[in-house]
């Protein structure tokens, strides 16, 4: 986006924090709405930590969190990475449930690879359990999605009733336009569920890293954009009615060149599969050479900055064992390091490399993801505890009035967000 345009956005942000204040009366004096003639819209904030609403105090999502629900933090599932936590929110359903174990991964079955911008993005078959843009549809509802990891593919033979091939060029600002004029349309024909995708924050935070005055820009060009989305809702007199879910897949932290660790310095690369690295990595020894068994073994007794766990060995407590696309061997990077298949040997290479990253264990802070609900189905002024992001799914259900597919979530989080 160019520096002029950035600049006109960001103004126009704090004139639509007004819009805020309206959204909070308008929700809490407008007449009763039953669940089925709700709107939700799910909004995905890419790479939002959890700490950057105080950190950076945008106007419009302060407002909506003041007069709504948030949390301390939003726990996410591992491997924290973009692809498993979108699709986890959407499901309710944890990585290792729902197939989509890592933004990159293998399928011994299919004998087939998957990664983000592959034509395997939109092969249904990849993606398990039933996202709520489908379970909307099972009640009589119907779904848009502007974006959302999942949506572009026929999953169980169905597809949102309207949805849109990811393209990063298209704007914020393009993208709330595309959702208003959703909700424009008559009640019958509009949708009960609403899908919205930002990414900028992940995006400024892998170039320029977690404190850098990029980042603290893109949080506010995210949060005008949802001033725009409010204002828009305002307008078309339906703040009464659309329920605003906002939701982030994970944290952000801080890398380093001199913090890697090259895959080839601890196996021998030609002997191996290597399904993903990163803050994760996934080896499927080939056959004939060294066991997983004996890799394990071995890199325990060497491991520096790094775990290692036969999949079966896995901490229970992360849910990563039972997908055949785990592969036999996981690496998991002390935070801070990572795991790369080369080592950086050029000025050029390090030069390049990632300022900041995510996929760590979810329960460290700089992992934690965001949560903010406002509308009038939800309670006022309630800041919760950390909780699961499985609990999202179940959410949108109960908000909507509606029954969810089997999933990971308690439903606890219903009760402590919804009006009773």
């Amino acid at each position: 986006m160019k520096a002029s345009r950035v600049y006109v956005f960001l103004v126009v942000a704090a004139c639509l924090a007004f819009g805020a204040f309206w959204w909070l009366n308008e929700r809490r004096e407008g007449a009763v709405v039953e669940p089925k003639d709700r709107i939700v819209i799910l909004v995905g904030l890419d790479g939002f930590r959890s700490d950057y609403l105080e950190k950076y105090q945008p106007p419009v999502l302060s407002r909506l969190a003041k007069g709504g629900v948030t949390a301390e933090k939003m726990v996410g599932s591992f491997p924290t990475l973009t692809f498993p936590n979108f699709f986890t929110l959407a499901t309710g359903l944890r990585p290792q449930k729902h197939g989509i174990i890592n933004n990159n991964m293998y399928d011994p079955v299919f004998d087939a690879s998957f990664a983000l911008g592959s034509p395997a993005v939109a092969d249904g078959r990849w993606w398990e359990g039933e996202p709520v843009w489908l379970t909307v549809q099972k009640h009589g509802m119907k779904s848009a999605c502007m974006f959302w990891p999942g949506s572009e593919a026929e999953i169980g033979g169905r597809r949102p009733d309207e949805w849109r091939r990811y393209d990063g060029k298209v704007t914020a600002e393009e993208r709330v336009r595309t959702v208003l004029d959703w909700l424009r349309r008559p009640k019958g024909e509009r949708p009960g569920l609403v899908t919205l995708y930002f990414h900028e924050a992940d995006s400024a935070g892998h170039k320029f890293g977690v404190d850098s005055a990029q980042v603290a820009e893109a949080v506010q060009v995210v949060d005008a954009a949802l001033g725009q989305l409010v204002k828009g809702i305002d307008e078309l007199k339906l703040s009464h009615v659309v329920q605003l879910v906002c939701v982030s897949d994970h944290g952000m932290t801080d890398l380093h060149p001199d913090r890697t660790i090259a895959m080839g310095s601890l196996m021998d690369t030609e002997k191996v599969d290597i399904d993903f690295a990163g803050a994760v990595a996934g080896v499927r020894p080939k056959e004939g050479g060294e066991t997983a068994a004996a890799m394990v073994e071995r890199l325990r007794k060497e491991q520096k900055h790094f775990q290692v766990y036969l999949k079966e060995e896995v901490p229970e407590r992360l849910h990563f064992r039972d997908h055949r696309r785990i592969p036999p061997v996981i690496l998991i990077a002390d935070e801070g390091w990572f795991f790369v298949k080369r080592p950086l040997m050029s000025e050029g290479l390090r030069n390049s490399f990632l300022k900041a990253t995510h996929g760590f264990d979810p329960d460290l802070p700089s992992m934690g993801a965001a949560f903010v609900a406002s509308g009038s189905a939800f309670q006022s002024g309630v800041r919760l505890a950390p909780f699961e992001n499985v609990e999202i799914y179940g959410l949108v259900c109960a908000t909507l009035g509606i029954e969810p597919a089997s999933n990971d979530g308690s439903g606890v989080l219903a009760s402590q967000v919804l009006k009773p």
